[in-house]
């Protein structure tokens, strides 16, 4: 059975059981401390979801055992001001932001990069015309999200401009830095 704050937190993201461990997880209140999350933002084509699932394929057991010390990921939350409200008014005293792990690449690297994967992945939303207004509605709503828990301290920012692999190996450097 989830504890009290467990079924908070998946009930605010929609979910079942906790992003990336692929396994139901069994929760124990009085053993357990507040949830730590970490949210996971950028713009769009900054290799938020490719990130990801390259940390759940190569760091499948460090995720599981992080779910077991009830730490989360959550790829693309709070998008805006209405999510981040929600947010505290839902999870204040139940979860700890550990951290924002922000993956910074400038806009028209973000453009061709969904533009290329528009080409194979049938998203209607990877066109050019989709990708300026999704921008701006990054730039106006998520961006200033971004720039609150860098005052706070909170953001790890990440050059997500380089390849794949080079990205991944900050994200890995972050991870086992923070613990």
């Amino acid at each position: 059975m989830l504890s009290r704050c467990g079924r908070r937190l998946l009930q605010v993201l929609g979910l079942s059981f906790p992003l990336l461990t692929r396994r139901p997880l069994i929760l124990c209140p009085h053993r357990l401390m507040k949830p730590l999350v970490v949210f996971v933002l950028g713009g769009p084509g900054a290799g938020k979801g490719t990130q990801c699932t390259r940390i759940v394929e190569e760091m499948d057991q460090t995720m599981a055992t992080n779910a077991q010390k009830n730490k989360f990921l959550i790829d693309g939350f709070p998008r805006n001001q209405d999510n981040l409200q929600g947010w505290n008014k839902t999870m204040d005293g139940e979860a700890d932001v550990a951290f924002v792990l922000f993956f910074d690449c400038n806009n028209e690297i973000c453009v061709e990069r969904c533009l290329e994967r528009g080409k194979s992945s049938g998203r209607s939303d990877d066109n050019r015309e989709s990708l300026e207004k999704r921008i701006q509605t990054y730039l106006q709503s998520t961006k200033p999200i971004i720039d609150l828990y860098e005052e706070m301290g909170k953001v790890k920012k990440i050059d997500a401009s380089k390849s794949v692999d080079e990205v991944f190996d900050e994200v890995v450097k972050i991870f086992d830095k923070e613990g």
